[in-house]
């Protein structure tokens, strides 16, 4: 028996409590915990060795009941089909929290990026669309970037793409470069949309940020804006963050640029000059007011959820609190801002590219970030008050909000 978090078993628990709260039939219960198309295919690549060597990648879309489906692309190791399909599961229902217009989808390639040359990386991404063209589109499915695949991966997959269809067909992909009608904010559309709703609750709950201290666990892209932002935008004091490698601890906080621009060189967060090193279980037990997961799911469970000292859990991340977790935290007065409320980001900056890109127009970054901000503020409101009204935890009130829009939609398309 595996020890991995089973992301896709715990989103399907929360279905199971968000149905007995909307009192959901069974038939429909059902229907909400099995994706609704997927596809599993072998992707060739000629390696730069001349050897041809084949790797496994998934498309599932979930549930399309609101819009075309729409998710990232993930390249990771440790992936799985379950990973994904949960995944695809927290898409629907961040879509639906957030009022876009598209249902949730996700895509894996079981590799190790890290490994790879940037040729073989090119190689790869073009035959993975190629693999699964025949089921995306401007409107049936839309992709993006997720963990280990950037900017310059979708362009490739844009390009793949118009190729098969025989025309330029920019619509089909989110997350691209600016010059191939990309859109302005895109990068740090997730840091910054979790921000504002950590602000908000800030606000709600009389903490001040300026000051406040802040642990992130993850320095990728989502992470490292949450620490640059966090200092830049709030005045928050950033004490810790991590990498695969390990983290880097200064009480004092850190000067979250610096950091930046020294992992860029060494490729590491460790051994940053003026900091002391610290491993990831230790980072997310430390005594802070903010602690921002924002790496892997499972991250946060039976076994270190007695040592979480943080006052709020703001999860950046997809699924890095289990269940368990998530109730033990609770109880004891830890406020855990739920992933698909915290991290849309990122897909509502890509809605915004989607429009943009439909309408042959352009919107300035400020526009981006005023919109950005009206769309997470307008989910927190609405989670909070049932959190209020209803005394729900925060993950339980985004669901039951979530779901209830998709049956919605099912039931008026004579679905169920």
């Amino acid at each position: 028996m595996s020890d991995e978090p089973n992301l896709f078993e715990t989103v399907k628990k929360h279905i199971c409590t968000c149905s007995l709260d909307l009192q959901l039939t069974p038939n429909v219960e059902a229907l909400l915990k099995l994706p609704m198309r997927e596809l599993h295919v072998s992707v060739p690549v000629r390696m730069d060795d001349g050897t041809i060597q084949a790797f496994k990648g998934f498309r599932v879309q979930y549930n399309d009941a609101l819009g075309p489906t729409k998710g990232g692309i993930r390249y990771h190791s440790r992936q799985n089909i379950d990973t994904v399909r949960g995944l695809a599961a927290l898409m629907t229902w961040k879509c639906a929290l957030h009022n876009l217009p598209l249902g949730g989808a996700k895509g894996g390639v079981i590799c190790d990026p890290k490994k790879l040359s940037r040729k073989e990386l090119e190689m790869l991404s073009r035959a993975y669309i190629q693999a699964i063209c025949q089921i995306i589109g401007p409107d049936r499915d839309i992709p993006a970037p997720d963990m280990y695949t950037d900017q310059d991966v979708m362009a490739w997959m844009m390009d793949q793409y118009s190729l098969f269809a025989g025309r330029t067909t920019f619509g089909v992909i989110t997350g691209k470069p600016l010059s191939l009608q990309g859109s302005e904010g895109r990068l740090d559309a997730t840091a910054r949309g979790g921000w504002h709703v950590v602000g908000a609750l800030a606000r709600d709950r009389g903490l001040d940020l300026k000051g406040a201290t802040v642990a992130v666990q993850g320095f990728g892209n989502v992470g490292s804006f949450a620490a640059v932002l966090g200092q830049e935008l709030h005045g928050c004091r950033i004490v810790a963050v991590s990498d695969s490698s390990g983290g880097i601890f200064n009480a004092g906080g850190l000067d979250t640029r610096a950091v930046l621009a020294y992992k860029e060189k060494t490729g590491s967060v460790r051994d940053f000059p003026g900091s002391k090193n610290i491993t990831n279980k230790e980072l997310l037990e430390l005594g802070v007011d903010i602690l921002i997961p924002a790496a892997m799911e499972g991250v946060i469970n039976q076994g270190n959820m007695d040592r979480i000292k943080a006052k709020v859990v703001a999860e950046f991340a997809n699924g890095p609190v289990d269940n368990e977790a998530d109730e033990h935290l609770r109880r004891q007065g830890i406020i855990v801002l739920p992933d698909f409320l915290c991290n849309a980001g990122g897909v509502i900056v890509s809605y915004f590219e989607m429009v943009q890109n439909t309408n042959l127009d352009h919107w300035d970054e400020q526009e981006i970030h005023e919109r950005l901000e009206k769309k997470m503020i307008e989910a927190y409101n609405a989670v909070r008050d049932l959190v209020a009204s209803d005394n729900v935890p925060w993950r339980q009130a985004a669901y039951a909000i979530a779901v209830s829009r998709v049956v919605s939609a099912m039931r008026l398309r004579g679905w169920v």
